[in-house]
């Protein structure tokens, strides 16, 4: 027996009520080197927290209730077989408890969906926040994340449908053999039940192995929403660590890649406060999802400055003022959300904001404003990004056959989120292998790229077509400054599409991508295929701009 008590190891399932625990242990007690014991600190939990149960007094009379001689003489004591599987509610593990229970054997983490556990719980107690334990859970995780010890975790669902592949991973986390006995077991009460069995296991005593959740579940009772609501964000913080071993849970796409990896734990401003980036969400009331209700504006920060903010918030006021949205932050508030996002995220230099302003959360679903009565919904998100374009070499465009919106229909110069007009020309500009797409107007004329103005040289001369259609880029006005401070004839007036094909030099403008040069248009060669010098002359103009002008960021010093 001393020998064999240096040789067991203790696996520790650490879980919230309700989620399929029980189903589990009668698991791996069908296994041939382990042995199982039920909630070994149940009875410390009922006396220390004075909690009544049914069975309270049978319990303690019965069990040793002294936590830390359970976590010696019964978790870790003695025993005959290789492994010994320990089932733990979260909330039981009370603070007082020796450190060795976290630090000896196996944990793992078993969780499942608060809106399962609170239905299922509720039909024998009365549920709160702390009889579930997620708190605890998160607790447990990130003790042992500490430690150096990562926990594997398993989500209920993946139990119930595909058993075999779940548990298959969980023992390959654990670094066990997975054993085929652990799928099946006979029905009825067990020898390794507890004493509160008869209360909480008539359903899973009735099983002879994990089964599939109904394809409907049973209405949610309004009384527990507030749990719900309160138990959730615990739930999800796990589950995005969970195993996914299951073929039913596989998404058909793998998790992509960042074009700039430091992006993965930026924070936003939503709403009214920074959240981080998976927490980054609006309403589904929202007007921006029921019906691109928004406007929007783009903004690039260089070395401690953010380029024409003024010239942007005129804009995005101006666009909300047209479309007539009420409740709007003021001018100084939007900035001051702009200043706390981006010092938060320690974005100085080298970095985009996309800066929207939605109508707001509706109190019903449905088109009318009317239903927006909760104030607009203000969005700051900054990201990592340099100049989404190769401004050294030169882009390719095609010509979209989407023809950009007149403004008969909606006016371009409401900077709006609505931009499915443009989207379609840039899924025409992506299926031609092309950086982006020429729009042409209501009479063939071009007016802009799906996302830029557009410029062209012919002798000498610059042109850009007239902003009816397209949008008056802030970007635009400052290249058209530029040029004439530079001495060249600028020339605004409407282009045919061939005078594109036969420019000596073209270049788009955007915030996102700056002074883009572009060296071919639906297969044809602009000039001699090279960044033109009128194109590298006003790059340069335009990066001593940036540098030389911007509001400055609270708090920055340059180094």
């Amino acid at each position: 027996m001393e020998g064999r008590s240096e040789e067991i190891e203790v696996i520790h399932s650490w879980s919230a009520p309700r989620s399929l625990s029980t189903s589990l242990m009668y698991s791996f007690a069908q296994r041939d080197d382990t042995e199982v014991i039920d909630e070994p600190l149940y009875a410390n939990f009922l006396r220390v927290t004075g909690i009544e149960r049914p069975y309270r007094e049978e319990l303690l009379s019965k069990v040793e209730s002294d936590g830390n001689k359970v976590v010696k003489d019964v978790i870790f004591g003695p025993g005959v077989k290789k492994y010994r599987y320990c089932k733990h509610m979260a909330k039981q593990r009370l603070p007082g408890l020796t450190d060795e229970l976290m630090k000896k054997g196996k944990h793992f983490i078993l969780i499942r969906n608060p809106l399962d556990i609170l239905v299922s719980f509720d039909k024998v107690v009365p549920p709160s926040f702390i009889e579930l334990g997620l708190a605890g859970l998160v607790s447990i995780y990130s003790e042992l994340c500490e430690a150096g010890n990562p926990p594997p975790i398993i989500d209920s669902e993946e139990l119930q449908k595909d058993p075999e592949a779940a548990l298959h991973g969980l023992c390959e986390a654990l670094g066990i053999p997975f054993q085929p006995a652990m799928l099946k077991w006979e029905a009825g009460p067990k020898s390794v039940d507890g004493i509160w069995a008869p209360w909480w296991y008539e359903s899973v005593q009735k099983s002879t192995g994990f089964t599939q959740a109904k394809k409907y579940p049973s209405p949610f009772p309004p009384s527990l929403y507030d749990l719900l609501e309160q138990s959730l964000p615990f739930y999800n913080m796990l589950k995005k660590h969970a195993r996914k071993t299951s073929h039913f849970s596989l998404s058909p796409l793998s998790r992509p890649t960042l074009p700039v990896p430091a992006n993965e734990k930026l924070l936003a401003w939503v709403g009214d406060e920074i959240v981080p980036r998976a927490s980054a969400k609006v309403s589904v009331f929202d007007s921006v999802v029921q019906g691109g209700d928004s406007v929007w504006e783009g903004l690039r920060i260089y070395k401690g400055k953010i380029f024409k903010l003024e010239e942007h918030l005129d804009r995005m006021l101006d666009s909300a003022k047209a479309l007539a949205f009420k409740n709007v932050p003021t001018r100084e508030e939007v900035k001051d959300a702009i200043f706390n996002t981006l010092i938060r995220n320690g974005m100085f230099d080298n970095s985009h904001i996309r800066l929207s302003l939605t109508r707001g959360k509706k109190v019903t679903s449905g088109m009318s404003p009317a239903f927006n009565l909760y104030g607009c919904t203000l969005i700051v998100l900054a990201e990592w990004k340099p100049p989404v374009y190769d401004n050294t070499k030169g882009i390719t465009l095609v010509t979209a056959t989407t023809r950009r919106n007149s403004p008969n229909n909606l006016d371009s110069k409401i900077h709006h989120n609505n931009l499915l007009n443009n989207i379609l020309a840039k899924i025409e500009g992506n299926n031609a292998n092309a950086d982006d797409a020429i729009m042409l107007d209501k009479d063939g004329y071009v007016s802009e790229t799906n996302a830029t103005n557009i410029f062209l040289v012919k002798k000498g001369r610059v042109l850009t077509p007239h902003a009816d259609y397209c949008l008056p880029g802030i970007t635009r006005a400052t290249v058209m400054e530029l040029v004439e401070k530079e001495k060249f004839v600028l020339e605004e007036r409407r282009i045919s599409l061939s005078e594109f094909h036969t420019a000596d030099e073209v270049w788009t403008t955007g915030t996102m991508g700056e002074l883009s040069p572009v060296v071919k248009i639906d297969g044809r060669i602009i000039g001699d295929g090279q960044v033109g010098p009128i194109t590298r002359r006003l790059q340069k103009a335009y990066k001593e701009l940036t540098e030389a002008s911007g509001v400055a960021i609270p708090t920055y010093h340059q180094t």
